[in-house]
């Protein structure tokens, strides 16, 4: 029997049983990863929710406050800075994604207007924070779905590709290892059986000749 034959079933012995441990353990990943991403889309849909409902009151007393204070009074009660944002980021399965982001809102100028002008003020306030956690929602959802494709994508290269070529490429080489078996054996066969022809011959010469 080759050594080569030998090694090479070896080889590819290891190979095949590296590719179906990975398939187990991408298989294992992408259950972690549809589950979490469960968790994230109802997440989003409930921050989706919130922010749709904060925006349209928003947008509504908006609306009241310019018909009671007017623009200038409106452009009077905004912030002079911007809205800061800080964000905190989580990980499944190796995955990155921002989770629970903090919206740093700057003061708010001193009430003026009507009541109507501060409470408007209020409610975008709220509704730019439940925004901010929307987007970062939608942006984890995506980051998760994205690996979730690439992790099944991989699994189904590994055991619809990798392994079967493996498992054939295994297969042959244990058949032409069986065939080496067998002619081997028949060549050890057949030169035990020479051998024992060429003993027998000349022990039964000199017995023929003792009696004769």
């Amino acid at each position: 029997m080759s050594s080569m034959g030998r090694a090479g079933k070896v080889r590819v012995e290891r190979r095949l049983m590296t590719a179906r441990h990975g398939a187990r353990l991408l298989d294992r990943k992408q259950h972690i990863l549809a589950d979490e991403l469960e968790r994230l889309q109802l997440r989003a849909e409930l921050a989706r929710t919130e922010w749709e409902e904060l925006a349209r009151e928003a947008a509504l007393w908006l609306r009241r406050a310019a018909a009671l204070d007017g623009s200038a009074r409106i452009e009077e009660a905004a912030p002079l800075e911007p809205a800061g944002l800080q964000l905190r980021w989580g990980s499944t399965m190796g995955v990155a994604y921002p989770e629970d982001p903090e919206c740093q809102l700057p003061a708010a100028p001193a009430a003026g207007g009507s009541s109507a002008l501060s409470y408007a003020a209020a409610v975008h306030r709220s509704a730019l924070e439940a925004g901010v956690r929307y987007a970062a929602d939608q942006r984890a959802e995506m980051l998760l779905t994205a690996e979730l494709a690439a992790t099944r994508t991989r699994q189904r290269a590994v055991e619809n590709r990798w392994i079967p070529r493996l498992e054939n490429e295994l297969l042959n080489i244990r058949r032409q290892l069986d065939a080496q078996e067998l002619e081997e054996s028949l060549r050890l066969r057949w030169a035990a059986d020479r051998n024992s022809g060429n003993t027998a011959g000349p022990a039964l010469g000199a017995a023929r000749k003792g009696a004769s």
